[in-house]
Formats: C-alpha cells, structure tokens, sequence
C-alpha cells in the first residue's frame, strides 16, 4: 500500500533528517559469499541485479558501490534517451533499452520521469542532408521511428534556434526521432535499486573493490575496503573506471577515459520541449521538468578522472550553444560537472567474458551510457546468469577488436569522440 503524506508532515520528515521514513532499499553488511556478485552501484550495475534476481532466478546477490548509489556517471549525464543509431547491431541494443525505458515506469511501479519530447539532429550542408537521409532510411529499415525534417519542421518544434540564412552554421533540415525524449536520473537509479533490493538484493555502498580473487586461472571473488567476498559469477559496470578495475585483474582494455562536461542555467519558463543536437557547433541542449537549460558538448580530450570539467571546455559548449540559440545569453549558469567516459576505438559498448574467466564485462558505452541502462541490465544478466552471449550482445563482444568487425558508431553517438 502507497503511504501518503501532507504537505505538513512532508515539510517536517524535512527538517528532521526524514527520520520517519523507510529506507527505499536495504543497506547490509556484506556476506562472505554470493551466486553473484556486480561491480558498481550506477544504472547499469543495478539493472544487472534487478534483471539477474528478477527474469533469472538468482537468489543470492550483492551490489558493490565504492560511493553511494548513482553517484558517477549516472548522476552526471544530460539524461537523454534515443535510437536513432545506424547499423543493426546498434539499432537492437539501443532499441531494446528504449522499448524498455518506456515501460519502465509500471515495470518498476516508480516514476523514471520519462518524457517523449522527440529529438531533432540538425543538417548544416547539403551534404549532411545526404548524409541524413540515409540516415532515415537506414532507421526506418532497421525498424526505428524517423523523419527527415523540412527548415520550417525544424522552426516548428524549435523556435528559437537560430534559422538565419547568414548563420554561421545554416540550417538545412534534420533527422527527427518522436519517441526521443528525456528521463530522470536520479529516478532511474533509484528504481532499480529499490525494486532489486525488494527481490532481495544486497545493496553495498562505500564498498571499494581493491584486487581479485583468481585461483586456477578463473575469478574466485574480490577483495574489498569491507573485507573478502568470493563468487563465481561477478559483472563489472563502472564505466569510466573500467580500465582501472581491468589493471587489477590483470587485462588491458582498448579504453580511454575522458571527462564528458555540461552545465545547466538558472530555471526558466518553458522555452525549449524538444532535445536539439547540433553537428556542428558539437552541443546538445534541452530544458528540464524545473526549467533548466540543460547542455552537453564534445568531450574534453585530455584523459581524466576529475568530476568537476574546466573553463576552457565550458568557453566551447557555450560559443556553441549561443550561435545555435542567442537569445539564452542572457542566461546565468547554475551548475557545472563532468562524468567520466569510457571511449572505444569504434564507439560501440564491449559487453561479454573478459580474458579474466567469470569476469563478464559491461562497459565502454562512452557517451551513450544512460540511454542503454535497461540494455545493458538485461544482457549482462543473461550473460552472468548463462555463461553465454544474448544474440543482441555477441556483435560487440572484447573479440570484435583481434577479429576486426568494428561497428564504427561515432556519428551516431552524436558528438566527436
């Protein structure tokens, strides 16, 4: 049964540090053993573990978070969520989690706050408008909702980017999918966690994995700042930090690490209710439920692992958001961040065994982390759950790289990597 509260007794769980109210999921102290075990507390990890326990019957499993709960990458994105890839194998993995995220919400019986807003991709030449009709019909073949967009389409769902004839980079159409849109971090992050840890899932923070347990050539386990756990199974989902976790256990990945930055302005009234990425100038933009502009830009291209971004990439975002929308410079900034990114060379996710046997891997996702979060749950699931491939995850398989099929998505990720 839902519990209700008013406005009163809301005001005062508030000021007395929510004292009255339930935990959402448990926090326990770690067992010495589990059937498995998943390396980080974001989206990815936690659909794995509700996906593991729910769809596959795994009784015993624990969620390692060396932070708190949603607290990386997770927490640090532009929240959108789209399809529109253009080969096959990407069309399925992206395509799945979309399907998903729509009904994730009553899956979940918790808010994501998704919002169907549609998302335009802008043309600023004729070639790129060759380029994205292609585009569109390879969406459209694949199976994925598209249109190519018209200059007045473009001005329909966004009015005030800049159309002007003499702009520096001129509008020639776009490529529209509807059911983009955006969702709630936080929300999603939550979700999971709540709906794994009623399913019995124990959800670990503050809980640093420090090496591996490898006996016989096979991960046994990890050891961590809470003492040794050991399992046969163990999923690693920790994006950006991927490389490092992979140093421990005794393998190199093709990653490189970057700081993703975006900021968001001061909330304004409704100005924007559509997500808009421009090629060019390398920017996305859209407004939020609480009225802030939300922007996101190219990555900052020297390898890091700060949170915080710098000025000189901020500078960049915002020449670029105020050529595509002048009229927000009139807005002030609120808030800044970075989320480390794990970029491929082909930009395309790596999920399957590592060369570490019973260490399955779920990373490299690069810019597209959250909008794959379902997917990624459901197929390193499956993966842990039965030792082998979903037939959506063997294309982008750690063999791809000695076998040379590449699936080369960085245009579809939609800024330069």
């Amino acid at each position: 049964m839902t519990r209700r509260y008013s406005a009163f007794s809301l005001i005062k769980e508030g000021l007395t540090g929510q004292k009255g109210w339930q935990p959402a999921w448990r926090s326990p102290e770690p067992k010495k053993t589990y059937d498995a075990v998943i390396i980080g507390g974001g989206g990815h990890g936690l659909a794995t573990a509700y996906y593991l326990a729910k769809t596959h019957g795994i009784a015993s499993i624990a969620v390692l978070e060396k932070g708190w709960i949603g607290g990386g990458n997770t927490g640090r994105n532009t929240t959108v969520v789209r399809s529109n890839y253009y080969y096959p194998e990407s069309v399925a993995i992206y395509g799945l989690a979309h399907r998903l995220y729509e009904g994730l919400s009553k899956e979940l019986n918790y808010n994501v706050m998704l919002s169907k807003r549609g998302m335009v991709s802008l043309c600023h030449s004729t070639g790129e408008l060759e380029i994205g009709a292609r585009t569109v019909n390879a969406m459209q073949i694949n199976g994925v909702d598209a249109e190519m967009f018209s200059v007045d389409d473009v001005r329909r769902v966004a009015p005030l980017l800049n159309l002007a004839s003499d702009a520096r980079f001129p509008v020639f159409g776009g490529v529209w999918q509807g059911r983009a849109g955006t969702a709630r971090h936080d929300a999603v992050a939550w979700g999971y966690a709540r709906a794994a840890g009623a399913l019995g899932v124990d959800i670990i923070q503050n809980c640093e994995v420090t090496d591996f347990i490898v006996e016989g050539g096979r991960c046994r386990g990890v050891h961590t700042s809470r003492g040794t756990i050991r399992t046969d199974r163990i999923g690693m989902a920790v994006a950006g930090h991927s490389s490092v976790l992979a140093a421990k256990a005794g393998f190199r990945l093709p990653i490189n690490s970057y700081a993703l930055q975006a900021c968001v302005s001061e909330p304004v009234k409704p100005v924007l209710d559509t997500v808009v990425l421009s090629p060019g100038t390398g920017v996305y933009v859209s407004q939020s439920d609480k009225g802030e502009i939300v922007i996101g830009g190219a990555l900052d291209r020297v390898p890091s692992y700060g949170q915080r971004g710098n000025l000189p990439t901020l500078e960049g975002v915002i020449s670029g958001l105020l050529e595509m929308f002048p009229a927000f410079g009139q807005l002030k900034l609120m808030r800044q961040w970075a989320g480390i990114v794990d970029v491929v060379p082909d930009s395309s996710p790596i999920i399957g065994e590592s060369p570490l046997p019973g260490l399955f891997l779920n990373c490299g996702w690069g810019t597209g982390g959250f909008k794959a979060i379902p997917a990624g749950g459901v197929l390193l699931a499956h993966l842990l759950a039965t030792g082998k491939h979903h037939d959506i995850s063997r294309p982008f398989d750690l063999d791809r790289f000695a076998t040379g099929r590449l699936l080369d998505e960085a245009a579809g990720s939609g800024i330069a990597h």
